[in-house]
């Protein structure tokens, strides 16, 4: 018997029939013997229209009261979810985070969990029934309803099994698992069987929209086993994300691509070259709460430098506008700016013992004509930003030549240049 967490979204809740096949999947598991704690999010597009409905009544609404509005989603699917394994014969028993108390901070439409009491749950649980919580949701010191932010639902699931110490916890999703790269762009992408905490937190915060990074994060830190699967396959495996990396000696250099399109860049040309200037230009951006991402400074000549950075292509007009208003008082002689950018990343844990791998994927590039404008590595990626109209041709050529199109005991291994 296995005390175990699943979680679905939207797109698994999204109409009535969706949530008889979520009751009939939960039935099926908690009559083998599993105790089953359900997280679920809203019906899809449920949230945004509540959103919607509150803007038509305010432009810029309470955030406090915007978070009693967009909590009902959930609350709705709990209770047909309970109504459902009721009918099957199940006992159920539905929970709010409130009920639950998932204790936040008062940070109203993107709260942090500062704690969970699971012993009503866990009483349930002995008693022999599901718990349904709704996910995204929870309260803070002063019993306000708050929510989670973008992935909410995630990060709620995460957080119950490190709090009921579960033996695993299943994100069920629209996809069947995490997979080397995005199979719309490399149809030979592979699902990966297993992948590191550290190799999906990398994957999620570089563009893989598989998970949210504040789930992984937490799932990191409490070391609980997360798994990824899909609501609408009967079978398989899913992919295990794992604190331990594979101690097989065949583990892969490379475990996957992520690429995210929106990026643009901002140059900041002949600016002095003296100590501060980089929280000169930054200090601004940053206040007007712009995520800067890659930053290059190039070696000062004649005294000045140029000074670059990506920024989120929606935050471009932002930034530049910033900028523009600081380039007298900085001593900028000029300010480029390029929207039409992209981030291509690769990452794997197998880095660390692999030399060669930033060449291997320099050359790679430059054998299709890429050219590199800005470079980005940590312990276990590598990032390039590269015009737009080649990222799809970047992505299969790196993963063709990582091996990633074969099985893992395949990929190419040594010292490879």
């Amino acid at each position: 018997m296995a005390l175990i967490v699943q979680k679905y979204g939207g797109t698994s809740v999204g109409n009535p029939e969706r949530i008889k096949n979520v009751a009939r999947r939960v039935a099926k598991s908690h009559a083998q013997g599993n105790q089953m704690v359900i997280v679920l999010s809203a019906m899809s597009g449920e949230t945004n229209r509540l959103i919607a409905l509150a803007k038509e009544i305010s432009p810029n609404p309470k955030p406090r009261e915007l978070d009693v509005v967009i909590s009902t989603g959930e609350q709705v699917t709990i209770g047909l979810l309970c109504m459902a394994l009721e009918d099957m014969g199940v006992k159920a028993r539905s929970y709010t985070g409130g009920q639950v108390r998932i204790l936040t901070d008062d940070a109203f439409t993107k709260a942090r969990i500062l704690d969970i009491d699971g012993d009503n749950i866990r009483r349930d649980l002995d008693a022999g029934a599901v718990v349904v919580v709704a996910g995204f949701q929870g309260v803070d010191e002063a019993g306000n309803i708050t929510t989670l932010g973008r992935g909410g639902s995630d990060t709620t699931g995460v957080a119950l099994a490190a709090a009921i110490k579960a033996d695993e916890c299943q994100i069920y999703t629209d996809v069947d698992g995490v997979y080397t790269t995005d199979p719309r762009v490399v149809p030979e992408a592979r699902k990966l069987d297993t992948i590191t905490f550290e190799e999906m937190l990398e994957m999620a915060s570089l563009g893989s929209k598989v998970l949210q990074i504040r789930s992984v994060e937490f799932a990191g830190k409490y070391k609980v086993k997360l798994r990824v699967l899909s609501s609408f396959q009967e079978e398989g495996e899913g992919t295990l994300i794992t604190v331990e990396e594979d101690k097989n000696m065949e583990q892969p250099i490379i475990s996957g691509i992520a690429f995210n399109r929106d990026e643009a860049k901002i140059t900041v040309l002949g600016v002095p070259d003296k100590p501060g200037i980089a929280y000169q230009i930054l200090g601004p951006v940053a206040d007007a709460n712009v995520d800067v991402d890659m930053i290059i400074q190039n070696v000062g000549h004649d005294g000045t430098t140029d000074f670059s950075f990506t920024v989120n292509r929606p935050d471009y007009d932002k930034a530049m506008k910033i900028l523009e208003g600081v380039q007298t008082h900085i001593g900028a002689r000029q300010i480029h700016g390029d929207r039409t950018m992209a981030k291509v990343s690769i990452v794997g844990v197998g880095m660390r013992s692999h030399p060669g791998v930033a060449s291997r994927m320099f050359r790679t590039l430059a054998e299709e004509g890429i050219n590199i404008q800005m470079i980005s590595t940590s312990e276990i990626k590598i990032s390039v930003v590269i015009d737009e109209k080649y990222l799809e041709l970047a992505v299969r050529s790196l993963h063709s030549a990582f091996g990633l199109d074969n099985e893992p005991h395949e990929q190419p291994l040594g010292n490879n240049p």
